[in-house]
């Protein structure tokens, strides 16, 4: 099949255009417009539209160094990058990004049910960046594992390491962290270090540990006074966690926040819970009513959040 995701096409027969989100097998893919709205279509039935790249990419085939001190030669630094398509959200990209001196030719192979299947080579130049995969977000569980290949290349007079192979089974909370802007790239998303530094124990600062004195008393922060439990509020990544996963963070971040408001002595704190289904409200009010330092709670200011929020008065 000649089409992959993020592809900009248009359909044969009708007036609509949009960006392939799935391939959904060797004659099949799927199509989504401007309305956010996939359409399985046979991939007869469109046409690519040029002048649209989905990915940026830096990478050469022709090999040519620029002479760099050997004092200065960065030799740390390659990195697997991987953000979402700029017009097709529910597509992600992956780049192997460069920021070292060296001239890497690399290789991608996916398997999945033990069988391989080479899906990028190529070459990446020093300070450069290239899109290496694509994948459907949405199909995270269902991604293969990733064999990544990398050699090293230089003219120079440095030391050349060996061959670098890194195998990756993405799972939901490699992607729970905070996006970073991506080096070398005007993007954010994820970023893993391929090529991490060794890990060198310092044997006295290893010696000096077993007689650390005891750790200061923790300071706990003052809460504010209306404290947002809803999930987007806590997580920026929430759209990668499961049900189950968001209700045992938001029951983190009350208990951190009521234990904080003991400690600070407040008189009262509001949780605001929303609405929904009503089961995280009834487990608040399940710890809130057999907790020691509570004296009451409430509905809180229902002319502002109806029955959405919970005000506690504290002992």
């Amino acid at each position: 099949m000649k089409y992959k995701l993020g592809d900009f096409v248009r359909f044969v027969d009708e007036k609509m255009e949009g960006f392939v989100t799935r391939i959904i097998d060797d004659e099949m893919i799927g199509v989504t417009g401007e309305d956010d709205f996939e359409i399985p279509v046979p991939a007869s039935k469109v046409t690519t539209v040029h002048g649209y790249q989905s990915g940026k990419s830096t990478n050469s085939d022709v090999i040519a160094e620029q002479k760099i001190p050997a004092a200065e030669f960065i030799t740390k630094g390659i990195y697997l990058g991987v953000a979402n398509d700029a017009k097709a959200g529910s597509v992600v990209h992956f780049y192997l990004i460069n920021t070292t001196d060296y001239i890497l030719p690399i290789t991608l192979i996916t398997e999945k049910l033990g069988i391989a299947k080479g899906e990028y080579v190529g070459i990446v130049q020093p300070k450069s960046n290239i899109k290496i995969y694509s994948a459907q977000l949405a199909d995270l569980q269902l991604w293969p594992k990733l064999i990544l290949n990398v050699l090293y290349y230089t003219t120079q007079s440095v030391k050349i390491p060996g061959p670098l192979t890194v195998e990756e089974k993405f799972k939901a909370k490699d992607f729970a962290g905070t996006k970073k802007n991506l080096p070398l790239m005007k993007e954010q998303g994820w970023l893993v270090q391929l090529d991490k530094p060794d890990l060198v124990i310092d044997a006295q600062k290893l010696k000096e540990s077993f007689f650390k004195p005891a750790e200061e008393k923790i300071a706990i922060d003052k809460p504010v006074q209306e404290v947002d439990l809803h999930i987007e509020k806590l997580r920026g990544d929430h759209v990668f966690l499961d049900s189950a996963e968001i209700f045992k963070l938001q029951l983190a971040h009350f208990n951190k926040a009521l234990d904080a408001a003991i400690v600070h002595q407040l008189p009262d704190i509001t949780f605001i819970h929303g609405t929904g289904n009503g089961t995280l409200k009834n487990e608040l009010h399940k710890i809130l009513g057999k907790h020691p330092k509570v004296q009451t709670f409430m509905d809180a200011r229902k002319e502002k959040f109806g029955f959405g929020a919970t005000r506690v008065i504290l002992k």
